[in-house]
């Protein structure tokens, strides 16, 4: 069942007025990622500031997800003596039937969930549907209620929650950011009418138009029901082996000499119904029966028919939402400060977690076309970018909260310091904390880097200015020498820098770019340098910690992303002073990754309320972009990127940094440099985007030695949806046309029934006029008759004309969802039913899997006939 934006703070408020001393903790699982670790923060300061005592357990994947649901979920049911509670998945999950993963549903048991209440906010698209409208214990089945509907419980109405809702009861609850009200109606009623179905046998036979149904007199057979408590079936699109003996998902395959867990299976339904009590298979209503003619009731084979028909056609509408491809939707930090604001608790330390999160979804390539490059040219629509218009939207909330939180300090003149250009570097006072927007150039951690340092490992003038080459480094020097900027003086950090190059820094900017294709490089100001409370879109956000630093959200997503994926620095070598050891290096090569992994978390959660160790991670995030620069570099010089059927495809191996890239993470941020490099060659080499504007579909592969698989990575190309997307407001402005379209045949069908028992009215009287004249009634009847039933067959056929149109936008709006998203995801896990590949798919990030080291050429050759960008 799933919670309405407008409810957001229903839930929590509940658990502020049911919490006592001797309540159990709240568990909260997290992802490992920036996203994930700031909604924890933002959600826990709550919980501190209303006593609620909680446990935070991070979450690596699928696997430690259904450990933590064997060890930590179950044991809480009140069925299994447990005292029941609330868990919050923070990224996790969304995308896996968590009934089941987390023990909550076992098979063949009437009660579920025990008390058990499962938040879910999550970014990841699509949503398991089971959890949105299912996931909810049923009321007790009797004479009256016999639905799914009628066994919801009180205050859930096809799946939604209303204000009456009373939780502790138990559930998953999932927080709708939007999308599932105002995008998944189609989607909703496919699986209400499949959960109240009957169980039937399909055996695959071609059922033809519904006009060929017969429509004999035959008795019913009572159809064969499964209990309520049997366990739903999969929406799964992978096949899992036939072995029944094995646990969950470590199954092996029948020519596998290692086995590899695969994903998780999604839910489907409970026919909980018989056939007769479905009105949507009941006869036409008829006359009463009268001695001369019995009524006539369609036969059982035709019900059948008209029932595995409508199945079909619901499970083609799940079908086609899961294979859509994955994306991802508002990030959960800018969710959570949602609730907070709800809550009345809204404040600069909240503020700034939502925007460190959502800063970092950008930086790891996370946008509505999934994981994919962003289209920066200046021909693109204004929707291109990170989550097209919605994301400017979030973004310009979000400086809106800036503004009214940090009322901005004018200086001389009336003129705001940030508005001249200059990027702030240090606090106002020693006792400064507040968030200020800035002008900040497309450069990466200019505040604790070189000029040099910062231009040359940006990954837009890496693609945009080809440093990867020695004619691109010229081409970066030339510009630097065209802006009066000398090599000596760019390469001493950029805090000691002379201030009046700082100063004319942005208007040289300006002046020699576009002469470098490099016309996004500085957001734009007004000219005169006052604030009228513009959009000020591109514009970044900075915060001080007084004198002890002032640091970007950009800057502070680069470091907590760098720690989660390399490790804090503890002992840098002498061969790389302020970097990490090489043994921190190689961790990754452990058997079981995701123990390297947990600690590397909490380390990236102190850091983000902590600024010393923030700071401290400074010299690890620099270590990893540089690895990603030299890595990348190397690729592109050595030409080391294959030209598959689908996509384009590099390994990693035999590098230094090689085992840096065993974290999915760090794998994923080369691809996107990479990607984003191969982009920008081929618009200069054709003059535009291959693939219909959204770029080159890339997998990017890394080999982990010690373990024997490689990590393996595919991103969509970008571009996709963030411009052809159906964006939010168009399918309103859609669903609105089409409830007019439908209100309008309705009143078109009311004035045609009008006429008609007009005109009916009229006729039944000249017939009784004529018959008292000429008896002639019966040949009367028989016309009249005719014609009705010709009028009423025309009044069939437009009515049948409107459905189609309807049909037809329906399918538009289908294919319009779809464009362009990254379908790695479907297309690896459609490889793994396919082919003997022994892969894992164990990522909360369907489009990353391993595939052990023998098994990359065949699954790298049957992945390349798959469609993987839609």
């Amino acid at each position: 069942m799933y919670l309405p934006r407008s409810l957001i703070s229903k839930l929590y408020q509940h658990l502020c007025k049911t919490r006592h001393p001797l309540s159990p903790a709240v568990l909260v699982l997290v992802a490992l990622e920036p996203d994930a670790l700031c909604a924890c923060r933002i959600l826990t300061r709550l919980f501190k500031h209303d006593y609620i005592p909680h446990k935070i357990q991070p979450v690596a994947g699928y696997a430690d997800l259904e450990r933590v649901g064997a060890e930590l979920v179950s044991p809480m049911m009140e069925t299994r003596g447990g005292p029941g509670g609330v868990v919050v998945c923070l990224g996790v999950g969304g995308m896996a039937d968590l009934g089941t993963a987390l023990g909550l549903e076992p098979e063949g048991e009437e009660n579920t969930f025990g008390g058990v209440e499962v938040w879910v906010v999550d970014s990841h698209r699509p949503w398991n549907l089971g959890n949105v409208f299912g996931g909810f214990p049923l009321e007790p089945e009797t004479a009256d209620a016999t639905t799914f509907a009628a066994r919801s419980p009180v205050g859930v109405k096809g799946g939604r929650i209303d204000r009456s809702y009373q939780p502790g009861k138990g559930g998953i609850i999932v927080m709708d950011d939007g999308d599932i009200e105002d995008e998944l109606t189609k989607e909703q009623n496919a699986y209400l009418a499949l959960i109240d179905m009957p169980e039937i046998e399909d055996d695959g036979e071609d059922l033809g138009n519904s006009s060929d149904d017969e429509s004999e007199y035959d008795a019913l057979p009572p159809a064969k029901l499964p209990q309520t408590g049997q366990k739903r079936k999969s929406w799964e699109f992978d096949h899992d082996s036939d072995d029944e003996d094995e646990p969950p998902r470590q199954k092996r395959r029948s020519n596998s000499s290692t086995p590899l867990p695969e994903s998780p299976r999604r839910p489907a339904q409970r026919g909980l119904i018989s056939l007769r009590d479905d009105p949507v298979f009941s006869s036409d209503p008829v006359d009463p029966p009268t001695a001369a003619q019995p009524p006539q009731a369609p036969s059982a084979r035709t019900l059948r028919r008209r029932l595995l028909r409508l199945r079909r056609e619901n499970e083609a509408i799940l079908r086609d939402y899961y294979r859509l491809g994955t994306a991802y939707s508002e990030p959960i930090s800018s969710m959570m400060y949602s609730l907070a604001s709800e809550l009345g608790r809204e404040d600069n330390d909240l503020l700034w977690l939502a925007i460190v999160g959502v800063t970092s979804m950008e930086l790891y390539g996370r946008s509505s076309a999934g994981v994919a490059v962003p289209v920066r040219s200046s021909e693109a629509r204004p929707a291109s970018g990170w989550l097209g218009m919605r994301g400017a939207r979030i973004r310009q909330l979000l400086r809106d909260e800036v503004r009214r939180l940090n009322p901005p300090e004018v200086g001389r003149g009336g003129v705001i310091p940030e508005n001249t250009g200059i990027i702030p570097t240090t606090a106002r006072s020693p006792e400064d904390t507040s968030i200020r927007l800035s002008p900040e150039p497309k450069f990466l951690l200019i505040r604790h880097w070189s000029l040099y340092d910062s231009m040359l490992h940006s990954p837009y003038l890496f693609s945009r200015l080809k440093t990867w080459s020695e004619t691109g480094l010229k081409r970066l020097h030339k510009l630097l020498a065209k802006m009066g900027v000398s090599l000596v003086q760019c390469k001493q950090s950029y805090t000691h820098m002379d201030m009046m190059l700082k100063r004319e820094l942005r208007t040289k900017l300006l002046k020699y770019a576009s002469l470098y294709n490099l016309d996004e490089l500085v957001p734009t100001i007004d000219t005169d340098g006052k604030d009228r409370g513009g959009a000020k879109d591109g514009w970044g956000f900075v915060r001080s910690w007084g004198w002890r630093a002032t640091l970007s959200a950009q800057d502070v997503g680069v470091v907590i992303g760098a720690l989660l994926e390399v490790g804090k620095n503890t002992s840098p070598s002498d061969n790389n002073p302020g970097g990490p050891s090489q043994e921190l290096v190689e961790a990754g090569s452990n058997e079981s990754p995701s123990e390297d992994w947990l600690p590397r978390f909490w380390e990236a959660y102190d850091a983000l309320e902590d600024i010393e160790s923030l700071k401290a991670g400074l010299p690890t995030a620099q270590f990893l972009h540089k690895a990603i620069f030299t890595t990348g570099t190397t690729i592109l010089k050595k030409k080391q990127i294959s030209h598959l059927r689908a996509f384009r495809m590099c390994v990693v191996k035999d590098s230094p940094d090689s085992a840096l890239f065993n974290h999915p993470g760090a794998l994923t941020k080369l691809a996107l440099w990479i990607g984003e490099a191969l982009a920008e060659q081929e618009k200069d080499t054709t003059g535009k985007l291959a693939y219909g504007g959204r770029g080159t579909p890339l997998v990017v592969a890394s080999l982990d030695e010690k373990r024997g698989v490689y990590v393996v990575v595919g991103t969509g190309g970008g571009g996709g949806p963030d411009t052809i997307f159906v964006d939010r407001e168009a399918a309103k402005k859609k669903a609105k046309e089409r409830e007019e379209k439908q209100k309008a045949r309705e009143d078109q069908r009311k004035i045609k029934e009008r006429i008609r028992e007009e005109k009916n009215a009229a006729k039944l009287k000249e017939k009784q006029q004529r018959k008292e004249q000429e008896g002639k009634g019966e040949d009367d009847d028989s016309e009249a008759e005719d014609e009705e039933s010709s009028e009423e067959e025309s009044d069939a056929d437009s009515d049948e004309s409107s459905d189609d149109d309807d049909d037809d936008d329906d399918d538009d709006a289908t294919r319009e969802r779809g464009y362009g998203l990254n379908k790695f995801g479907t297309a690896f896990q459609d490889v793994v039913a396919e082919t003997n590949a022994r892969v894992r798919i164990d990522s909360f990030e369907h489009c990353v899997v391993e595939v052990k080291k023998e098994d990359l050429s065949g699954f790298l050759e049957s992945l390349s006939m798959k469609a993987v960008v839609g």
